[in-house]
């Protein structure tokens, strides 16, 4: 679609009752983002009440209608989708605007390809809308819904805006609160006892405080204290400055007389002997954890077009297939206005693939049964372009089924982010979810995540060693994408334990389909012999760089911080050395010189009583520092104490929680010429 062109969505499917929107952006650097915010307009255009804007803060609306789903990385960088049930929008709302917004002082114009595409209720896309110059503004109008003849019509903008998020509800008559002090929230304690304590990290509820109210016509309010010292009551306006969340309190002392004592647990998994047992344990406790606690349920099922409504789930159901019934691990039905949203589930554990014949059969059931989707689970990390498996759709008929996929892996990062950070509607809801987490975390489980680099790996690595391996090779291929699984859990785990969005940078050009990215990257592991990945951290000042040199056998982790905007180069030195006290002595820190491909460095040890031995001897001029650490690389493809997966997330973590943390998480500005 072109700037300003509208089109009625009857006309582009029949199955436009639910539809998907998903913003995308990417940045040269692989850094920039945006937030997405949705705002139900009257015909007057403006919100009924405070409550018809939803943004990161109000990201559900009570009824369904609008679901924010969050931020999902792409091959440029990442996106945000949203899903909208048009038949639940009230009738009293006549345009739904779509917007997107930067933080602070960042612009538009430093993203590049800002697109919008809109997918019908089965996944088929139905338009795109480029913004090729958006402009010096901090906010941007993509595109909004309207209702014509009693049908919706969707229309492109493009419009920016230069005041922000605030800028944007403002205008359309929402009460922003933004000159409040900052907004906090705090554990509601638990009265009832819930169960016994556990060994999991978050043994308390964490009850999410609403930030606007859920019920346009029943706003929440909050007290005001009146200059006579009496509360008075008045309507809770939204705040566009990003609420705070808290951290789980530490965890209970244990009444158990050792350590050998272990707590009951929900969800046993010390008795499991086989594959199949695995398979069904996980299934019916997944599934019941999800009908249980409505958060996250929601959370794994919005973004495969699920409506929110009751959801019931089951295992081990019979349906029939000619002369051969078949019987998958389980359906998940969820039920809104009368009417059915249904999908069969397979499921994985440990090491087993997923069998295309079985994911084919399902699929073909479910459209003739008319299911929206079929839905496969295991510890396979999908990549884009690359499907798990192939099955083949019947274009030909008038209801299609949606393929989706999970990663065991997924489920914990989903279910880490509601209990240990965004919080749940009460404690039982959350001591199920820390049941879930702890089963899906023991060793006799099989939901471990990615945990194998494949049968290409070893003779990978051999060729390496004996300078054999040439361009072209396919086994390359096969442990790229190994590789490229393994950084993705990566960022689920630690996105999971911090709270913060965790995501790859992959620095392709426009444009560039996955299996020729894919093949680039393994020509340059045949040429140089190394595996590289970016993770770009939610508040940290630059990318987390991670090296696997096979020919050397090292892991190396780094990150590039930019040299302040002002002040002397030796203050710079002093100041970093002071901020890393608590830093590894083994960490390297190298000067980065304008114009030069590297410049003085030196272990922290050594640095420590000598800052000023990082400072070039030339005058050259300092623009940033480089910190690595840096560590043996694991020799077997699984996850092994020797084994390679293990050592990557070690030295993540390490250099995380010993560096990172440390580092000034503000972003850099543009910084001025300063003579050494």
């Amino acid at each position: 679609m072109v700037k300003g062109g509208n089109v009625g969505l009857a006309s582009l499917s029949e199955d436009t009752g639910s539809v998907m929107m998903s913003l995308s952006w990417g940045s040269p650097t692989g850094e920039g983002d945006a937030d997405v915010s949705v705002l139900l307009l009257t015909g007057d255009g403006k919100v009924r009440s405070d409550g018809d804007f939803y943004f990161y803060n109000n990201p559900v609306a009570a009824d369904g209608s609008v679901q924010l789903l969050g931020k999902a990385p792409t091959a440029d960088g990442s996106e945000d989708r949203i899903t909208f049930d048009l038949t639940a929008i009230p009738a009293g709302v006549e345009q739904i605007v779509v917007a997107a917004s930067r933080y602070e002082s960042a612009r538009f114009s430093e993203l590049q390809d800002l697109r919008l595409t809109l997918a019908d209720g089965s996944g088929e896309s139905l338009l795109r809308f480029s913004i090729d110059d958006p402009g010096e503004v901090s906010a941007l109008l993509f595109g909004e819904f309207y209702r014509r003849g009693g049908d919706w019509k969707f229309r492109a903008i493009g419009q920016g805006y230069e005041s922000g998020l605030a800028g944007v509800a403002t205008d359309f008559g929402v009460d922003i609160d933004d000159d409040a002090g900052t907004e906090s929230t705090s554990d509601a304690e638990a009265e009832a006892e819930t169960g016994a304590d556990t060994d999991v990290r978050t043994p308390e509820a964490v009850v999410e405080i609403p930030a606007i109210p859920a019920q346009p016509s029943s706003p929440a309010v909050e007290s005001v204290p009146e200059a006579g010292g009496e509360a008075a009551s008045r309507p809770a306006r939204p705040r566009t400055a990003k609420k705070k969340v808290t951290l789980p309190k530490v965890a209970k002392k244990s009444l158990a007389e050792n350590d050998s004592w272990r707590a009951a647990r929900l969800f046993p998994a010390s008795a499991l002997k086989s594959d199949h047992e695995r398979e069904t344990r996980a299934t019916s406790v997944l599934l019941s954890v999800m009908a249980q606690v409505p958060e996250f349920g929601r959370r794994l099922t919005a973004a495969f077009g699920a409506p929110v409504g009751r959801m019931e789930t089951f295992t081990e159901v019979t349906l029939p297939n000619g002369e051969s019934p078949r019987r998958p691990d389980g359906v998940i039905r969820v039920e809104r206005a009368g009417k059915l949203w249904t999908a069969l589930v397979e499921t994985k554990t440990n090491g087993n693939p997923l069998k295309p014949d079985q994911v084919q059969a399902y699929a073909d059931i479910a459209a003739r049964r008319g299911y929206e989707a079929v839905i496969t689970l295991s510890n396979d990390v999908e990549l884009e372009g690359s499907p798990l498996v192939e099955v083949k759709l019947d274009g030909r008929r008038k209801h299609k089924v949606a393929l989706w996929h999970l990663s065991w892996a997924e489920v914990a990062h989903q279910a880490q982010l509601l209990i240990r950070h965004e919080g749940v509607g009460n404690a039982a809801h959350a001591w199920l979810l820390q049941e879930l987490l702890h089963y899906l975390q023991h060793e006799n489980s099989g939901c471990h995540g990615f945990q194998n680099m494949g049968r290409s790996w070893v003779p990978v690595r051999n060729a390496i060693d004996a300078e054999t391996l040439c361009q072209g090779d396919p086994r390359a291929v096969e442990v790229v994408e190994s590789w490229e699984r393994l950084v993705r859990q990566v960022c689920l785990r630690l996105g999971g334990e911090l709270g913060a969005k965790v995501l790859p940078v992959q620095r392709a050009r426009r444009g560039t389909d996955p299996a020729s990215r894919r093949s680039a990257l393994a020509d340059r592991l045949c040429a140089d012999g190394r595996l590289d990945a970016e993770l770009r951290i939610e508040g940290t000042p630059g990318v987390l760089a991670l090296c696997a040199d096979l020919r050397t056998g090292k892991l190396r982790t780094s990150i590039e911080i930019a040299a302040p905007d002002q002040g002397y180069p030796l203050t710079w030195a002093k100041r970093l050395v002071r901020r890393l006290a608590e830093a590894p002595a083994d960490l390297h820190v190298e000067a980065v010189l304008e114009g030069e491909t590297g410049g003085p460095r030196g272990t922290l040890e050594r640095l420590r009583p000598e800052p000023a031995d990082i400072l070039p001897k030339n005058g050259a001029q300092i623009t940033g520092f480089r910190l690595s650490l840096f560590r043996g690389m694991g020799n077997t493809r699984g996850t092994a104490e020797s084994g390679f997966i293990r050592s990557v997330d070690e030295s993540v973590d390490r250099f995380h929680a010993s560096v990172v943390v440390h580092l000034d998480g503000r972003p850099a500005r543009a910084r001025r010429p300063v003579d050494a």
